[in-house]
């Protein structure tokens, strides 16, 4: 049996734990990461891939804008897929376009640059989109894209070449952490006991392992979420972050800071769509694929198993009609079809200090890949 003893522990491959073990390797400290699988499969490479701080409300918009400095710092480095094409929210009837318009407002008092375009300047730049869907759209040129399943590894290939403190096991599974006299101390699944000066659980959606009573009473849900992904359709062209009428209805954002956001009617054939929690977007891969989604279906965190792992026809036949609004989509397009899971907490993200060296941190939802970079650096300060 071997002991081994860090400064930190994070426990979790995913963005959320691969940040803290970041920020915590900037401020020289030696790090031990922990990834169960034999590399992340969870909610970090099961999205679009998109860094939309203009979604974002409070202080979950200024970790967004951080997180844009420090994937941007990165990529200048080493190339972990990050993309600098910007996002653009289309909206499609009177109401959308009041909302986008009071988004703006608030962005201006925000300084946070953007752009209102008309619908002859979104179809100039998307001529492939239909122009009965296309009303005006607010543009974020500044927000960032990546290839999710690359992304995570070249992140850890960067890290691991970069901080010679860092060591990372994939396929580690932590069946054990408890606190001791003078350090914390886990065990994994090989019986391997590492210790260190903290841990953080990173723990995404896995709440069978570690303080099951904890996660039992926590206030998280688990999200379902289903995507689809279409053969490389190079006669189309749609570069950037595409999000559409049904997600300026859903982010937080909109919801925060537009006034008349409350009161806009939810038109008719929105219903059943929102009856699945289908908002659509599209982002196009560097290999001309796009991925469309996506769906909501929610669970208490302890109950993940009821969501299933079988991927609804009728949810994915939904969203091709409902992007075919947008743009000509065609279901023999459709290669392939995944259904991912995360964790959310009522208040943004679950806190919870077991001890004054076990730390855990989950539940950040559909905001990690915007978000994880800058919560982590502050998450960081506050624990060293």
């Amino acid at each position: 049996m071997k002991t081994n003893t860090y400064d930190l522990i994070v426990v979790g491959g995913g963005i959320l734990g691969t940040f803290h073990a970041y920020h915590a390797l900037k401020k020289g400290l030696r790090v031990l990461q922990l990834e169960k699988d034999n590399f992340p499969v969870g909610s970090t490479v099961r999205n679009f891939g998109q860094v939309v701080p203009s979604g974002m409300a409070g202080e979950w918009f200024d970790y967004g804008v951080r997180g844009l400095e420090i994937y941007q710092s990165i990529q200048q480095e080493m190339d972990i897929s990050i993309r600098n094409n910007g996002s653009i929210y289309i909206a499609s009837d009177a109401d959308e376009v009041q909302v986008i318009h009071e988004l703006s407002a608030h962005y201006q008092t925000k300084g946070y640059a953007h752009a209102l375009w008309s619908q002859e300047q979104v179809l100039a730049k998307y001529p492939a989109m239909n122009a009965d869907y296309v009303k005006e759209a607010i543009v974020f040129e500044q927000e960032l894209s990546a290839e999710p399943e690359t992304m995570i590894r070249q992140l850890h290939v960067f890290m691991q070449a970069k901080f010679e403190n860092y060591t990372l096991k994939y396929d580690t599974t932590v069946i054990a952490c408890e606190d001791g006299n003078a350090l914390a101390r886990l065990t994994t699944s090989s019986l391997d006991v590492f210790e260190g000066a903290k841990i953080i659980i990173c723990n995404g959606y896995e709440f069978k392992i570690l303080y099951r009573s904890l996660f039992d009473d926590s206030g998280l849900e688990i999200s379902k979420l289903q995507m689809m992904r279409t053969k490389p359709l190079h006669q189309i062209q749609l570069p950037g972050n595409i999000l559409t009428g049904l997600t300026i209805r859903r982010y937080e954002s909109f919801e925060e800071y537009c006034p008349s956001f409350g009161a806009i009617p939810v038109p008719e054939h929105y219903n059943e769509l929102r009856k699945y929690g289908i908002h659509i977007l599209f982002k196009q891969a560097t290999d001309g694929s796009i991925i469309v989604g996506d769906s909501h279906e929610y669970a208490a965190g302890n109950r993940l198993d009821e969501l299933g792992f079988s991927v609804d026809t009728y949810i994915n036949e939904l969203m091709i009609a409902e992007a075919n609004r947008i743009i000509p989509m065609q279901k023999d397009w459709i290669a392939s079809s995944w259904s991912g899971f995360y964790s959310q907490h009522k208040d943004h993200i679950l806190e919870v200090d077991i001890s004054p060296r076990i730390h855990v941190r989950t539940g950040i939802g559909g905001k990690g890949m915007t978000a994880s970079a800058g919560y982590a650096e502050q998450s960081i300060e506050k624990l060293f």
